[in-house]
């Protein structure tokens, strides 16, 4: 059977893969909805700050924890500010300076998080895609697995922009403070 759809001016009802150009707007329109409600529930959900863990993940946590501190604060802070799809996008520079690290101590903690299968990661120019195993740690719905690793959050560091950036990036920091 073929996964092809066509859209035609008519529609042909025995081809369950044929859609009238009318029928075919008013499918996009019901899976717009849908996805209206979903992203309505998500919002209002009392559950939008918490991480699903699979439990044995806890365990693989300990050991990370005792093995390499440094690559169990990275997969912490990886998993704290990735999106509803389970990936970050950060650049080196990002990581060097929230753990106050060597870019070299910096790699061999994130190759122990990568052999250990806690991250893939995926190159996006200089960035690196950080997507968390979803099998580990999961940040939406269940029904959200099948979109893993497609969006990501964007952390960007202060001494990788240029001076005007960074003077914005320093204002808004210091209307944060006032404001807490």
């Amino acid at each position: 059977m073929s996964n092809e759809l066509h859209v035609k001016c008519k529609g042909n009802s025995l081809n369950g893969n044929e859609r009238s150009f009318q029928e075919r707007k008013e499918e996009l329109e019901r899976l717009d909805a849908v996805k209206a409600n979903e992203k309505k529930r998500e919002s209002h959900s009392p559950f939008k700050n918490f991480v699903q863990v699979n439990k044995a993940t806890y365990k693989l946590e300990d050991k990370l924890m005792q093995e390499n501190p440094l690559a169990y604060r990275i997969w912490r802070f990886l998993v704290n500010n990735m999106d509803h799809y389970n990936a970050i996008i950060a650049s080196y520079s990002v990581l060097m300076e929230q753990f106050d690290t060597s870019r070299s101590t910096l790699y061999r903690a994130i190759k122990v998080l990568e052999n250990g299968e806690y991250i893939k990661i995926y190159k996006s120019g200089t960035s690196n895609v950080y997507a968390l195993n979803d099998k580990m740690v999961w940040n939406s719905y269940g029904t959200n697995l099948k979109y893993s690793k497609f969006s990501a959050n964007v952390l960007i560091s202060e001494s990788e922009q240029d001076e005007e950036i960074q003077k914005t990036i320093k204002t808004k920091k210091e209307k944060t403070l006032k404001l807490e």
